[in-house]
């Protein structure tokens, strides 16, 4: 699972006034712009493409082929506040636009239908003030994203605590999702009621709720200076409509209904992350993570990246992930669920599994810019292939282009 922005105004003042006591610095060399500059411009695009043989829409049997073209645009803004904490502001907008054959099917009535393809907008801010001195960060996020059959509202709050010498920093961040689901059946199972009405007659469907709840912890340690770690956990709980109302399931006596999943889930993974530099033009980034649910979900992750720098502004950086999982308990194939089971799903995203996603990066930053723009400062390009063991690969090419004033 993939940001109009939230203002809570009045706990934010609450929360930052305790937040930034502090004596005002009385040695006018130490102040600093109390003026908004932009620090910094993020272009992010990718084009994305999958295949694979187990679609969940047509009950775990048929096409998943879809198409997506994305972009994100970050931008970063910085000023000194009267008590000459820095505050950041960080406005993202993600726009993407994706095709699905498997989609279409929820209605293949039509020759083209709606479902085909949809537009999907998040856009997001977060404000972080820092005492610089105190070592001290507190963050407020505000985020949303829609598109045809779904609503997403967003709000979080974060904190961070770094040691005396720099070296070690703890984090806390509690994060809320409050969604709407459009409930879209596949047509064969839609209300007469309703004259079976086509996907474009958005605003006749109803909506269901579902929200996500999440703490996560974070803990940094520089052990020397060639290694770093990053250790962090997460607590999410999810409540409300968790199942995909356009999901088929087609039982063992061939009778049809829609996927079933409990109305609630609790989540753990736990992570690990490490940094470690073999002089100046080795480094090796590696990352472990273990998740489990109340589903029965186990999964294990394993990621090594190797940065190799060619010279110090271009560097080269191919990576291997390997993941598996096993099934939840609900899960099973198409045409092997009971009639008399309580929940149900053929979604093969929640079947056993393992995978494969290997590819390189290439990263440009040189002193006169890209092309001699010196304020266009890096060029990152990533291509990226996945294949998964239970008949599914994916392609994915993404451009990173950064600016800074």
């Amino acid at each position: 699972m993939k940001k109009i922005c939230l203002v809570v105004v009045g706990l934010y003042i609450n929360l930052l006034s305790c937040f930034s006591q502090s004596t005002t610095a009385t040695d006018s060399s130490l102040y600093k712009s109390r003026k908004l500059k932009l620090d910094e411009i993020n272009i992010v695009s990718s084009y994305y493409n999958q295949d694979g043989n187990h679609s969940a829409v047509t009950g775990g049997d048929g096409t998943q082929l879809l198409s997506d073209y994305a972009t994100d645009i970050d931008l970063i803004l910085t000023k000194y506040n009267p008590a000459q904490h820095k505050v950041s502001w960080d406005f993202d907008l993600s726009v993407d636009y994706y095709t699905s054959a498997s989609s279409d099917k929820i209605d293949p009535s039509t020759i083209s239908s709606a479902s085909a393809h949809d537009l999907h907008i998040a856009p997001a801010a977060t404000r972080t003030v820092t005492n610089e001195q105190k070592g001290t960060s507190f963050e407020l996020i505000g985020s949303t994203g829609f598109e045809s059959n779904y609503f997403s509202t967003g709000l979080g709050i974060g904190f961070t605590k770094k040691s005396k010498n720099r070296s070690r920093e703890f984090g806390v961040k509690a994060t809320a999702y409050i969604d709407r689901i459009k409930i879209i059946l596949p047509i064969e199972l839609r209300d007469s009621a309703t004259g079976g009405l086509p996907w474009y007659h958005f605003h006749d469907y109803p909506w269901a709720s579902r929200n996500t709840f999440s703490t996560s912890f974070t803990l940094s340690q520089i052990i020397n200076k060639r290694w770093q770690l990053l250790f962090a956990m997460d607590i999410a709980y999810q409540h409300g409509y968790l199942s995909t109302p356009y999901h088929r399931i087609y039982f063992n006596n061939d009778s049809l209904t829609i996927e079933h999943l409990p109305a609630e889930r609790f989540k753990i993974p736990l992570s690990v992350r490490s940094s470690y530099f073999f002089g100046d033009k080795f480094i090796l980034r590696s990352f472990y993570r273990f998740y489990h649910d109340d589903w029965g979900l186990n999964a294990h992750t394993l990621d090594n990246e190797f940065v190799y720098k060619i010279t110090p502004f271009f560097s080269i950086s191919p990576f291997y992930r390997y993941y598996i999982q096993n099934a939840i308990r609900y899960f099973a194939p198409d045409k092997a669920h009971l009639p008399t089971d309580i929940f149900y799903s053929s979604n093969y995203d929640l079947s056993v599994f393992h995978s494969s996603f290997f590819g390189t990066g290439i990263r440009i930053a040189p002193t006169n810019g890209i092309l001699g723009h010196k304020h266009w400062s890096m060029l990152e390009l990533r291509y990226g292939h996945y294949i998964r063991s239970n008949d599914f690969h994916s392609d994915v090419l993404s451009m990173n282009l950064r600016f800074n004033p």
